[in-house]
């Protein structure tokens, strides 16, 4: 006979199941919908059939024709330098900030913390106008600089905050014990702590790459034709007729910059979560 409590648990285990499963489908159904709708012909943009009864590849071909008004191809390169150069940039300023403030203590350590974490709270709308008013000034206007240089004061707090909580919980011991063998503190913190912070260092510019290749806001506005990323041209897409909006190659150019970062994402999925759990336990 089972015991009592088992109905109950069955239960319980169900209705956690389910409730997976419908977050997984509430979380998927755009993606889906926005695969669909690209491979379906374009007179059947507005069908409500969960798949594409006549399905072509011809939205993908449209969305990256070279001769088109908006290089897409052109602007996946761009979303490419320039998530690379700000992940790059804050990984590396954000590794040390971060093990500084976990490894010393100094005067105004908090309020410095304090200070980092305010500015990621600062509302990108406010930027724009400064921003804008600075690049034209300088003649910044659709350079890279422009875009890189914003995006990297908007990540580097996340940097920051993700590997100072990951470094106040490495094991200091293995790094004293580097020094006492005659390692120089610069040796100890990239033959030991570096390799050990690998996992979240790995987690952080993933969410960093991630979080630049989504800004639209600056970039439409700091950017031009030669340098448009993948957000601000897919809102410029047009297609061959000026009066009819071409959804379904829009669909294509957005399904183009999801697969990817959803592969990268499932093929480095355990890296991605040994990084956010890291730390947490303290052994």
């Amino acid at each position: 006979m089972s015991s009592p409590g088992t109905g109950s648990t069955k239960v319980r285990s169900a209705g956690t199941y389910a409730g997976v499963i419908l977050i997984v489908l509430w979380g998927l159904a755009p993606c889906y919908w926005m695969i669909v709708t690209a491979l379906r012909d374009p007179s059947e943009t507005f069908s409500t059939s969960l798949w594409p009864e006549n399905p072509t590849l011809q939205n993908f071909a449209d969305a990256l024709d070279p001769d088109a008004k908006v290089n897409f191809s052109r602007a996946l390169l761009n979303s490419v330098i320039i998530a690379g150069a700000t992940t790059a940039v804050a990984l590396l300023l954000g590794v040390f900030t971060a093990y500084a403030l976990s490894r010393f203590d100094f005067r105004g350590k908090y309020f410095v913390t304090g200070i980092i974490l305010g500015a990621s709270m600062f509302p990108v709308v406010a930027l724009v106008t400064p921003l804008f008013q600075l690049f034209t000034d300088i003649g910044w206007i659709g350079s890279y600089q422009a875009l890189i240089i914003p995006n990297i004061s908007f990540v580097l707090p996340l940097t920051v905050y993700t590997l100072t909580s990951f470094f106040a919980e490495l094991p200091w011991e293995l790094e004293e014990a580097a020094r006492m063998d005659g390692a120089t503190r610069g040796q100890a913190f990239r033959l030991v702590m570096l390799p050990l912070a690998a996992p979240a260092m790995f987690t952080t510019a993933i969410l960093a790459f991630i979080a630049t290749v989504n800004e639209y806001l600056l970039m439409s506005q700091l950017s031009d034709e030669k340098t448009a990323p993948v957000t601000v041209a897919m809102a410029r897409f047009t297609g061959t007729d000026p009066y009819v909006t071409p959804y379904a190659s829009i669909m294509a150019g957005g399904t183009l910059v999801m697969v990817p970062l959803v592969i990268m994402v499932l093929i480095f999925q355990r890296r991605i979560i040994a990084g956010l759990t890291a730390g947490g336990v303290k052994s």
